[in-house]
């Protein structure tokens, strides 16, 4: 096991995990941002290098100080050989099987390994698969093979609109600290204290973007985690079918261009509205899934 540090091995690293996209994204986007200053204060680890077959990334452990905080105890993991990365994983250096945690991943192949390793440090898990987005622009970059005319709508996708956002009634505006309470009540993966916590660290370290309603607050929102996914977005429930969050995204995505940033969002199959305006506003959908397995010991 071996601990990336210093710029030239994580610049060196996101160009290997580039090559590895779509399966490797969830951790190109969490590297991406370890090379732009590091935010959230990740670390990165691989079994080998250069020529690694598996990489994690994870908090400091002096930030995994709570047994109980999966949402701190999160790794992102990425293998060149799913089915043979499990004596890696399994180690206690690279990932602690004792805590409460989670592990998030766009390689569905990683599951046959997460559930072996549960099962012998005697623990449960839980998988969540969601449909995994990229953002038209992010995906001509980087994946320019898996564009398809059919998936690029022909009002112009994120940078037209049909319709017209009321600009006396909403005003585009970032988060504070304060409004984390709100986001985490409408966040489908939240609504608790530890929850709330990883927001306010979201709206304090990356770009946030809400509409202001006609009372001065935010009605509609979305944010960026560590991995550099958009996410938490929602809209009031007296605010909605009104096109606000295809309007936010929008501004959003464009706001994001001009950082270069790869941008990219999973949708829960069950929420057929948010698929709507992903394909509206020609999100890419990936050939895999976005993962996450929620691990407890027993």
């Amino acid at each position: 096991m071996l601990h990336l540090q210093g710029s030239q091995m994580l610049q060196m690293l996101e160009k290997s995990l580039r090559k590895g996209l779509p399966e490797s994204l969830k951790v190109y986007g969490t590297v991406f941002h370890m090379n732009q200053g590091n935010p959230f204060k990740l670390k990165a680890l691989v079994d080998k290098w250069p020529d690694f077959n598996t990489v994690v990334v994870r908090h400091q452990e002096k930030e995994m100080t709570d047994d109980l905080d999966h949402y701190t105890n999160t790794y992102q993991i990425y293998s060149k050989d799913p089915k043979n990365c499990q004596e890696f994983l399994g180690s206690p250096e690279v990932i602690n099987w004792k805590q409460h945690l989670q592990i998030q991943s766009s390689q569905s192949s990683l599951d046959e390994v997460i559930k072996n390793l549960v099962a012998i440090k005697s623990g449960q898990v839980n998988l969540k698969q969601c449909i995994l987005f990229m953002i038209s622009e992010t995906a001509k970059k980087l994946v320019p093979s898996l564009l398809d005319a059919k998936n690029l709508s022909p009002d112009g996708g994120a940078y037209n609109s049909t319709t017209v956002l009321n600009q006396e009634m909403f005003k585009l505006s970032s988060l504070d600290v304060t409004h984390a309470a709100l986001v985490n009540k409408f966040w489908s993966f939240g609504g608790n204290e530890k929850s709330q916590r990883f927001i306010e660290r979201c709206i304090q370290n990356f770009p946030t973007f809400c509409l202001l309603g006609p009372e001065g607050t935010p009605v509609s929102w979305s944010l960026m985690d560590q991995t550099g996914e958009l996410r938490m977005a929602a809209t009031m429930p007296e605010y909605r079918r009104h096109s606000l969050v295809s309007h936010l995204l929008r501004a959003q995505i464009q706001a994001l261009e001009k950082f270069n940033f790869p941008m990219y969002s999973h949708v829960d199959r069950a929420n057929h509205a948010m698929r709507k305006v992903c394909f509206k506003l020609s999100f890419v959908p990936m050939p895999v899934d976005w993962n996450q397995w929620k691990c407890e010991p027993l």
